[in-house]
Parts: C-alpha cells; structure tokens; sequence
C-alpha cells in the first residue's frame, strides 16, 4: 500500500495562514495576515520568514493554531498571545497585568539614547514592562539604568524582563519598586541624573480605547485623570528634581496633548529647549526639554 505523503498528513502552513487571515478580516483586525504569520510561527517553532518552507502543521499544530487565532479574533493582544512583544532590538516577556510596550514609545527610547554619553546616569519612570530602561540598557554603552514601577503585577515583568538581560547589560538595570511622583523614590539621586524617560498613563478618563486595550491593558496604566494630565503633571516635578542641570527630559503623551505638555515644561520654569515630537502617523507624541540650571541670588 502506499504511505502518505508528508502533504497528506500535514496541514500546509500557507493554506492555514489563509484561512485565519479571513477569519481575523471578518473579525476586523487591522492587521490580519501579519498576525496570522505570526501566530502561525509561534507554534511552529520558526521564523516568520520560514513560513512558506514549513512542513506544514500537524493535527495537535493546527488545533493549536486555531485556538490562538479565535482569541486573537476575540480582542486578546498578539503579545499575550506568543508571550512577547519586540521593542527597538529586544523581545520582552509581556502578558497579563502590564502594558504591552508599543512601537510609538520606540521613537522616545531613540531619541533619549541619542542624547547621552556613555556611562549616563538614566531614570525610566513608570517603567512597566522595562521597554524603555532595557533598551537604554542595551544600546548605551556603560549607562547606570533604574527602572521604576508600582503595580506588583507590572514589577513581575520588569523583574522577569531585567533578569533575562542581567548578563547582557553592563551594568544592569536597577530595578525599584516605588510611585515615580513620590518625591522619596530615589531621592538620593536628586540633581545627578543624565536623562529621565517616561512613558506614564495619560488617556483621558472616559475616551473609548480599542477593545485589545479596554480588555487587557491595565486601566492604571492607560487613563490619567479627566484630562489625562493627573500622572504627567507629579512626573514633571520628579523629573526636574533628579535631573542635573543640562541633563534631559523626555515624556510620552496622548496626541491631543501637544500644546498642553509642553506648556506645563514651560510653567514649571525649571526647563529650556522645550520641544514636542510626533510619532510615524503625524501625531503628537512626547515632549522633550532640558533642566537649566538652578537660579540663585
């Protein structure tokens, strides 16, 4: 008798990427093919680029495959779903109870890198998933990192996350469990830090986010407040407190906050170069500034 052909026994790889690219269309995910190759990846065990020389998907694969695509149709994030989510040249553990690290927050990490010598001293407040203190970490030579957070959940991430890179970064991150508006949390470092990022909260109370967010983001890290200020305004002062004179700013916001945030650096009157920038889409995104030096009679 003849024996099956491995086609035979075998789902094709690029059949079941077609089929769940429809289903996640029906279920209008923007980006339906990617996160079937994705998904389709993650099970097999290969680089997304393999896909068309995959064997294909066994029975067990291919059950395997459609359970993750139906969550993924069902609003469940990609991230969640293969455990990770790339920032800048990293791979980061993520899941449940922290804020899945987008590509916008890329372009403040970059510009916080490109503004600092080697062996800075840096402050990544709400630091969440550790995205934007790993890969300082990681692409600044010699840079002293602290990574602050407060949510226990979160803290298990970054611990994870910092863990995983310990012997790659050098040195590592310091990791500090702590609110970043409280004027105790590394206190012992006022007026000597080089550079102080933030990516906080700052959606509006009230304003509809996509269901990916609503359902699985932690809300204390999305909204900030009726007006999406209530964490950025207490960070602006923790900022100007660490940072040595000359040193820099930068801070995330909502898009409709490209007046606002600037103009709160303004009023502090502890900042100069006071700018804002706006992610690949054209919105705003995060504002930068630098501390100028203390004024005395």
């Amino acid at each position: 008798m003849e024996q099956p052909s491995e086609g035979t026994e075998r789902t094709r790889a690029l059949q079941a990427v077609v089929r769940a690219t429809k289903s996640l269309v029906k279920a209008e995910q923007p980006a339906a093919r990617v996160d079937a190759e994705i998904l389709a990846a993650h099970v097999l065990g290969i680089p997304r680029g393999r896909l068309a020389l995959a064997e294909g998907f066994t029975v067990d694969q291919l059950a395997e495959f459609d359970a993750l695509v139906a969550r993924r149709a069902a609003g469940e994030p990609l991230q969640h779903l293969v455990g990770a989510a790339g920032f800048r040249h990293l791979e980061l553990a993520v899941g449940p109870g922290v804020f899945v690290p987008r590509p916008e927050t890329e372009l403040l990490a970059g510009w916080g890198i490109s503004v600092i010598r080697p062996g800075a001293v840096v402050v990544d407040l709400c630091s969440g998933s550790g995205a934007i203190a790993l890969a300082v970490a990681n692409e600044a030579p010699g840079a002293r990192v602290y990574a602050v957070e407060r949510s226990p959940s979160a803290l298990a991430w970054l611990r994870r996350n910092a863990g995983a890179r310990a012997a790659a970064a050098d040195p590592p991150i310091e990791v500090v469990e702590g609110d970043a508006t409280d004027p105790a949390v590394l206190a012992e470092l006022d007026g000597t830090v080089d550079l102080v990022l933030c990516n906080p909260p700052y959606v509006p109370a009230g304003v509809a986010v996509p269901v990916d967010v609503a359902d699985h983001d932690p809300a204390e890290a999305v909204f900030a407040g009726p007006d999406g200020l209530s964490v950025i305004r207490p960070v602006l002062a923790r900022a100007a407190a660490l940072l040595r004179p000359g040193g820099f700013f930068g801070v995330e916001h909502d898009d409709t906050h490209g007046v606002a945030v600037p103009d709160l650096l303004r009023a502090d009157g502890r900042f100069i170069d006071i700018d804002d920038h706006r992610d690949l889409a054209g919105r705003p995104r995060y504002a930068t500034a630098s501390r100028m030096a203390d004024c005395t009679a």
